[in-house]
């Protein structure tokens, strides 16, 4: 497999530090909100490479953190009254309705900062006792950029010119002996919560949460580093700098960056306004859309949001979904489906079933490509629909035909047979009126039969007489 490594700008093979493991981290939420359609990328894009590497027999460690102190978070706590704390509590919770819902496996590892003190404290102290730190009177512990001299590796920023806006306390303040230097430690303000520390009460930077939580789960040095594009500079130049500078080793070998979600051409962020929470957008699309949505892209290449492109998603979902419904309903009505295996029509069928696992596997190896690894799967469903309306193949060609397209699709974090349970939300009084028309109609009382067709027409559903025998949609 080759990923495009973010710190040379190439795209690399992978060789993973220990074979037949993979250590992976992925910066996770900051939890003050819910998650918008921009967040929810990143969190799709590194579990749907988590699935991909198990897929390929990887045993992968993978930690995703949870930001819950924050300067944001204090904001919103105060707004309301309430404590960071039961902000945090409640947006985790929200986070996990979410995820869950767009088929995000959980983590090896969700710790959060708050949860990580001691092991944050041990690496500040590292930091000091190594020289790479010092405090600031009334203010907090702070990194000296400068004597990192790597700094700028990840994003190839050059130090001179950073000089300006690195700090995240701004770079004009007077204490700092480089503007670019950041804090790992701020002291205690009235109205913030607090820890104590050897150098006074206060709370973590940001930067520095990550590092500790890599160290305490992953190690000093992991495989793969992941995150949205946005956190290349200052975050994860901060957690290389810091990281580095206290283990005397590397930090990660791989750092994988997904590309923005755009609105009308702009970052969808809250801070510009111009953003859509995922809760937001499941009022008019299923979650499982707006993950075919974010995967129907390059994870490297931003994507613009729009109904119409969601919609379209939609519309490749079913179509994908049908050709497994209709498989699945043939099989299932085999003796009665009128089925007539051709020899040419099995092979063209068996040869598109190798085919879309070895394209699939091929364009998943070349850095992620979802985007053309769904090609793979749509070239397949295209033979199958071929063959399930000419009726010329065997009911177990159509059976390990279907069963590839879910196989593929649940390595997307997409289970077909799942989507298809909840969306056929058939109820069972329907069916039962549906298995009672079948009898009628067995009885020749098509009265009867034409009446029970108009009872279930007026509960919203309709019924389709195929050969293989009804099949029932919603209206």
């Amino acid at each position: 497999m080759k990923i495009f490594n973010t710190l040379t700008r190439m795209k690399e093979e992978f060789v993973p530090m220990e074979e037949g493991k993979v250590k992976l981290y992925a910066c996770g939420p900051t939890v003050y909100n819910f998650f918008h359609l921009g967040n929810a990328r990143p969190f799709v894009t590194f579990d749907t490479l988590r699935r991909y590497l198990e897929y390929r027999g990887y045993e992968v460690t993978f930690c995703q953190n949870f930001t819950d102190i924050d300067d944001k978070m204090i904001k919103r706590a105060n707004e309301e009254g309430t404590t960071v704390k039961e902000i945090a509590d409640r947006y985790i919770a929200e986070y996990y309705k979410d995820a869950d819902a767009l088929g995000i496996k959980r983590p090896t590892y969700q710790p959060r900062a708050t949860e990580t003190m001691d092991e944050i404290i041990a690496l500040i102290t590292d930091l000091m006792d190594k020289g790479y730190a010092y405090i600031i009177e009334g203010d907090g512990v702070y990194f000296e950029v400068p004597k990192f001299k790597e700094y700028g590796k990840l994003s190839h920023y050059n130090l001179e010119d950073l000089v300006a806006g690195a700090g995240e306390r701004g770079a004009s303040f007077e204490g700092k002996r480089n503007p670019a230097d950041f804090a790992i430690w701020k002291f205690r303000k009235e109205g913030e919560p607090f820890w104590p520390s050897p150098w006074g009460e206060g709370r973590p930077g940001w930067h520095i949460e990550c590092s500790a939580m890599n160290r305490k789960y992953l190690g000093k040095t992991i495989d793969i580093h992941g995150g949205g594009q946005d956190l290349i500079f200052p975050h994860h130049e901060n957690e290389i700098a810091q990281s580095e500078a206290a283990n005397g080793c590397p930090f990660a070998h791989y750092w994988m960056h997904n590309a923005f979600v755009n609105v009308d051409n702009e970052k969808m962020s809250k801070s510009l306004g111009n953003f859509f929470t995922v809760r937001d957008i499941v009022e008019k699309f299923p979650y499982e859309v707006i993950r075919f949505f974010i995967l129907s892209g390059h994870y490297r290449m931003p994507i613009n949001f729009s109904d119409e492109l969601l919609k379209s998603a939609q519309n490749g979902l079913e179509r994908i979904a049908t050709a497994v419904e209709t498989s699945d309903f043939i099989l299932s009505h085999e003796s009665e489906a009128g089925l007539s295996a051709n020899a040419d029509a099995e092979k063209e069928l068996s040869d598109a079933v190798s085919a879309a696992k070895t394209t699939f596997i091929e364009r998943m190896d070349d850095d992620m490509n979802t985007a053309d690894a769904i090609t793979s799967i749509y070239e397949l469903v295209r033979v199958l629909n071929t063959h399930l309306t000419a009726k010329d193949v065997s009911a177990a060609s159509i059976k390990a035909a279907s069963d590839m397209i879910c196989e593929l699709m649940g390595v997307l974090g997409l289970e077909i047979r799942e989507i298809l349970k909840k969306d056929s939300g058939i109820p069972a009084e329907v069916m039962d009126l549906v298995n009672q028309r079948v009898e009628a109609k067995k009885a020749k009382d098509f009265a009867k039969a034409d009446a029970l067709r108009d009872q279930v027409s007026e509960m919203g559903y309709q019924i389709k007489d195929t050969p293989q025998g009804p099949q029932v949609t919603k209206k």
